[in-house]
């Protein structure tokens, strides 16, 4: 055979391949809009927006205009918008709009590019502030008779997926690997008892533990057990300040790396004033302060942030700056700076100034830290002026959005 050939022949035995991949990386965020009727008469082409969330390495945000964007439709519709909100040239992504029916039938109001042939393609936004919605996303007189309203509440879920394309070789030939179970075998330990080599007594009730475990989640556990003196190594210890749901909320945790679902660690994130300190959510953040457990911690600002109102914050601030909760602290600080003269006005605020004088000049230096945002053009309305004009004197939530602390 001539070497040509032979050549030729090794060449053809030996191909190689590409492959590109269009495909969408898609992401949601919850807008959820308290006090619509006080958002009325705002002006047209006003808007409140929500938290920035990212989708496909880009960020981006939902604008409601209460009295619409177009002066020409005289406050007749409000309008939704999905907004770019970071820096992006020719950024292309689909879209999808609900507006959550609030009666539980289902019957939402969708605006989606997902699932649908697009004559043009993807909505293609060209810059940072590029937006893409709906002028006229529903009549005005027609939502506010509506189950879409309720309880002076909106919600609006929005879906981007953000469209990229990328050289793919591991979908040839892809290998799933499941969820991590090492929380689920862990905790088979715990409810088996398996191996247990200590007790706990706490308050009549006795549960079983593995000392190696505690030791490797808490610093706390790892001293008491192991660089005590051995004979004051007990196998049964006497827990006196914790409660059992505590206790055992706790262990869940340990062993799981997960919380409890508990109906009653649901409700304390909506704990009013006077029983915050006595929810659940809030024991097991004192239990997290004394054990050293700090994601246990985070989870548990995570709860108690999602529903800081006027009448909450002070003694939600007082609970932080106790069990150094610095997050949901700072949390509450801007929360508390925000919202000044609403906040001034609730009892728990009497609390604060009583016994927590520090955490009112805390409270003072992040009101000068606002004023000083709303000099340099920020988009946070003076505190100063809260004062001037009396604020909200009914106890709700004055600012819109969501609340998320990173665990």
């Amino acid at each position: 055979m001539p070497d040509g050939a032979a050549h030729e022949k090794d060449f053809l035995l030996s191909p190689t391949s590409s492959r590109s991949v269009t495909q969408t990386v898609n992401g949601s965020h919850k807008f959820v809009i308290q006090g619509y009727s006080l958002a009325k008469g705002m002006g047209i082409g006003k808007h409140i927006a929500s938290d920035n969330f990212t989708v496909g390495g880009y960020q981006w945000a939902i604008y409601f205009y209460p009295d619409g964007k177009n002066p020409e439709d005289n406050s007749t519709y409000v309008s939704v918008f999905i907004a770019l909100a970071s820096e992006g040239t020719d950024v292309r992504a689909l879209f999808e709009l609900t507006l959550v029916d609030q009666s539980g039938r289902g019957k939402h109001k969708v605006h989606s590019h997902f699932d649908r042939s697009l004559e043009s393609g993807p909505y293609t936004l060209k810059y940072r502030g590029s937006m893409w919605g709906y002028k006229r996303f529903f009549r005005r007189a027609m939502l506010e008779t509506s189950d879409f309203l309720k309880d002076d509440c909106l919600k609006i879920n929005c879906t981007v997926g953000v469209v990229v394309s990328a050289m793919d070789c591991s979908r040839l030939h892809s290998i799933r690997v499941p969820e991590s179970d090492i929380g689920t075998h862990f905790g088979m330990l715990l409810e088996n008892q398996e191996g247990s080599d200590v007790a706990f007594h706490v308050d009549g009730e006795k549960f079983y533990a593995h000392k190696l475990v505690l030791a490797a989640r808490s610093s706390v556990f790892r001293d008491q057990f192991f660089k005590a003196d051995e004979e004051d190594s007990k196998q049964e210890i006497v827990v006196t300040d914790l409660e059992p749901k505590v206790f055992k909320a706790m262990l869940h945790f340990i062993y799981r790396d997960t919380l409890m679902e508990d109906e009653e660690l649901e409700a304390s994130s909506s704990s009013c004033e006077s029983t915050l300190s006595e929810s659940l959510a809030a024991k097991l953040l004192a239990a997290a302060d004394k054990y050293g457990l700090g994601r246990l911690r985070l989870m548990c600002e995570s709860y108690l942030c999602k529903d800081i109102s006027v009448n909450s914050v002070a003694s939600t601030l007082a609970l932080a700056d106790r069990y150094h909760a610095m997050e949901l602290k700072a949390v509450c600080l801007k929360f508390a700076a925000e919202n000044l003269a609403a906040v001034m006005r609730s009892n728990g605020f009497e609390y604060l100034k009583e016994h927590c004088p520090a955490l009112q000049s805390e409270l003072l230096k992040t009101v000068a830290g606002c004023e000083e945002e709303c000099s340099s053009g920020g988009k946070s309305r003076s505190v100063w002026a809260q004062l001037s004009d009396g604020g909200d004197t009914n106890g709700r939530r004055v600012f819109s959005g969501s609340c998320d602390i990173q665990r």
